[in-house]
């Protein structure tokens, strides 16, 4: 069993909450557009937008790399503005035996990252982190623009 971990940031956005939260609910395949430098392609799999059960796949980039995952929505909460996707293929189950992203978008948008190292010596998904803090804040910037 590898070693669990937990980071979480949460970010002050000059936007309401809850348009953070469509976005990454019921808009998300607007992201590529939206952060074109961090996020290269989304792709419905399995399901429908922004239902529990939907099967998505992402293209990219992290420091400069195009990267790949394939996530399940897991859980939805309207009430705390809440999804959660689990990476069920790509490149972080290289280094991970398990990865889990939530975004909470109440007052301010909070990032969450819950894995579990395949080896102790794995670094922690700082660059992750912070491509997630760059993606939040260019979906506050486009929002502000509207």
């Amino acid at each position: 069993m590898g070693m669990k971990g937990k980071m979480i940031v949460s970010l002050e956005v000059k936007c309401e909450g809850h348009s953070v939260y469509d976005i990454f609910h019921t808009n998300t395949h607007h992201l590529p557009n939206i952060s074109p430098s961090r996020i290269k392609h989304f792709e419905i799999n399995e399901g429908q937008i922004g239902k529990i059960g939907s099967v998505v796949s992402w293209k990219y980039y992290e420091d400069g790399k195009e990267m790949f995952a394939k996530t399940v929505i897991e859980a939805i909460d309207p009430q705390k503005k809440s999804i959660t996707w689990k990476v069920i293929d790509g490149n972080l189950l290289e280094l991970y035996n398990s990865f889990t992203v939530i975004t909470s978008c109440e007052h301010w948008t909070t990032i969450t990252l819950v894995y579990e190292k395949k080896i102790e010596d794995t670094p922690e998904p700082l660059a992750l982190l912070d491509y997630f803090i760059g993606m939040t804040k260019d979906v506050e910037g486009h929002l502000l623009k509207k």
